[in-house]
Formats: C-alpha cells, structure tokens, sequence
C-alpha cells in the first residue's frame, strides 16, 4: 500500500472565491464556515467568496481564511474517501496549524481564534519594523550564509533545494538581493510581503503568541506531524506548543521534513487548500513523488478517483 502526507498551504495562497464551491457542494464544509463565523465575529464566508482581495489578505483575516479553507478541502476529502489511510501532516508557516489540526492536536474552534490573534500580533510586528524578504534561486548554502553573516539578514524558509528565501531589515534585504546577484544566483525576487516572517524581527508577536496560547490545550498527534522548526515530527504535546512559539522567528525546514517522509516510505502527497505552491516544491525535493492537489470540488473529485486506483 502506498504511504500517504497530507500537506497544507500557507499565507500567500488565499484567491477570491475560495472555498465556495466546496461550501455550496458539501453541507460539512459550510458547517466549518459556519462555526469559524462564530469565533471571528462576522461573515468570513463571505469574504472569502467575494472579497475584496484587499481584506482578505490582511494577516488577522487571511491566516484563519486559508486554515478554514484548507480544513474543509480536508473534511470533503476524508467525505469522499472515508478508509484513506495517512501517514503523516505537514504544512508550511501557516499551514503546520492545519495539519495540528488534522492530526487532532487542537480543536478547529481554538486554531481559528489561535491564527486570528497570530494574524494580528504579526501584522503589528510587521509595522514596528520595516522588514523584507527576498527568494533566491540557484545559490549553494555557504554562498547563503556568507551572505546572512554579512548583512545581518536571516534564513527564512528552505523551500527546496534550488529556493531559498531571507528575511531582515528591509534595507538589508535590497543588499543581501545584490550579494546574491553578485555571488551568482539564478533568479532572485523580492517578496510582495508585510514584513520579514520568520527571523527576528517578529519577536513581538512570538511572545504575544506564547502568552495567547497559556490556556489551549493540545493533545497527541494521531499521526506524526512535521515540525517547521526542526523538520522532524513532533514530540509532546507541550514541546509541540513551544515549538509553535519557536516558528514565528524560526527558519521553515520545509526541505529536511519533506526528506524525513521519504526517508520514512512516503511517495505520494495530497496538498490542501488554496492554491499548488506546495506541490511545485514538493517535486523539487523529491522528483518520484505523486501529487494530488485539492482546492475545490473539481481538483477534489479529481484527486479522489486519482487516489482510489
């Protein structure tokens, strides 16, 4: 039998009209919109379903967006294909909250008000400090240190083996982006985001974070969950929640965990929510794996028939 990872999509995914169709076809994912409407206080659905992309993409409302989304992609999959069997949960940044909540760490009430008040507390971090980040392509990881070491910017995310992003200051990220120019990148972009997630500069909102999360309780996983932070699974159920605290100002180990499922006999992933950012990385990282992506009723029944062969 084929061992299978769910992965879930971070920030950046969100689209209008998302999770719509998902809603109108299957009353257990409007059920979800329904109960995330009560913990946000007003229509999420709605501004999911018409917008403006604007709003949707505000931290405090795009973090419990995509989580309720990718959780109903979810719910219909398990729907559709009741006996799928899995040996695994990730996501990236964002997304570790989903795949914590698909492994029954936590309630889908308490991660919808845990990435509302993570939204807001990086959104204010974002606008204490002017932060950047800049995706590099194509540069061997001493090149990349020398480059952090030089400038004071950090590692944020490991996303494959050719893509690395950094993140600092904003006027440092412009100086590390020339450095990579010079030392021979492929391709470098500066990232259209609020502010420099996961390096230092998001302290603040890692000790708000800590202090939001004193009276939620988190149970053991029911399948190993991969750690952004370190890249393997996640042990107890308080480590797990310092290690959430850790992910804010952490580099993302999306590399290490994905070779941590493969090393563990995974061949096969089916990425949740909005969105395919996950499964182009995936392939980078492992070129033999078989992906399924699902992000409305179409790619679900889609990914259904797929993985019932």
């Amino acid at each position: 039998m084929k061992k299978r990872a769910v992965v879930f999509a971070g920030q950046g995914a969100q689209f209008v009209g998302m999770g719509k169709d998902l809603a109108s076809a299957h009353p257990e994912c409007q059920a979800l919109f329904d109960r995330a409407n009560a913990v946000m206080g007003f229509d999420l659905a709605r501004l999911c379903a018409e917008g403006p992309i604007e709003e949707i993409t505000k931290s405090d409302n795009c973090q419990p967006a995509i989580f309720v989304v990718s959780a109903m992609c979810y719910t219909a999959l398990r729907k559709l294909y009741p006996e799928l069997q899995i040996a695994g949960t990730a996501g990236l940044s964002l997304g570790e909250w989903t795949a914590l909540y698909a492994a029954g760490v936590l309630s889908f009430e308490d991660t919808v008000r845990i990435l509302k008040a993570r939204g807001k507390f990086m959104q204010a971090a974002c606008e204490e400090r002017q932060g950047g980040m800049v995706s590099v392509m194509g540069l061997p990881m001493p090149e990349l240190e020398k480059i952090c070491a030089t400038t004071g910017v950090q590692i944020a995310n490991l996303n494959s083996p050719e893509q690395t992003v950094l993140s600092g200051d904003k006027a440092r990220i412009l100086e590390a982006e020339k450095l990579a120019q010079a030392a021979g990148a492929k391709k470098t972009v500066v990232l259209t985001v609020a502010g420099a997630f996961h390096s230092p500069l998001m302290a603040s909102a890692a000790v708000k974070l800590e202090q939001a999360l004193e009276g939620v309780v988190f149970q053991v996983p029911s399948v190993p969950v991969v750690s952004n932070v370190t890249g393997l699974p996640h042990g107890a159920p308080e480590s797990i929640k310092q290690a959430m605290v850790k992910q804010v100002t952490s580099s993302v180990q999306w590399v290490s965990g994905i070779e941590w499922f493969k090393q563990n006999g995974v061949t096969e992933y089916i990425e949740c929510g909005p969105g395919k950012v996950l499964s182009g990385l995936i392939k980078r990282i492992d070129k033999e794996a078989s992906l399924q992506s699902i992000q409305d009723v179409a790619t679900l029944d889609k990914a259904v028939a797929a993985l019932k062969v």
